[in-house]
């Protein structure tokens, strides 16, 4: 019975691995990096305009925020609370959050 060895091909250091995947360029990354972080200042804002009210009677439910119509929707169940926002809103980019002090969702 002969065994063949299975010959194992080394990616050399610095090189990509997957060489045929597209990069982004730095520029490109960067302005992802600052949409991102504008989306979410942009919800953060609502979220600290509404959340007081809401937190006295719904605290730790789930919130979606829509930033560029101002819209949110809150559930205490969060895959409701999406589909709500989803019927309104199906392609916009939304921002979850909990009615909490921090907006911080879940568990560490």
């Amino acid at each position: 019975m002969e065994t063949q060895s299975k010959t194992k091909r080394k990616v050399p250091a610095g090189s990509p691995l997957f060489p045929n995947i597209p990069r982004f360029s730095q520029e490109e990354i960067a302005r992802r990096k600052a949409e991102s972080h504008a989306f979410a200042e942009r919800c953060r804002a609502i979220f600290k305009q509404v959340a007081p009210q809401l937190m006295t009677k719904h605290y730790g439910w789930s919130i979606h925020i829509e930033p560029d119509s101002g819209d949110y929707f809150i559930d205490p169940d969060s895959d409701i609370c999406f589909q709500k926002a989803r019927q309104k809103h199906p392609t916009a980019m939304l921002m979850e959050m909990c009615l909490n002090e921090t907006g911080a969702c879940g568990r560490v």
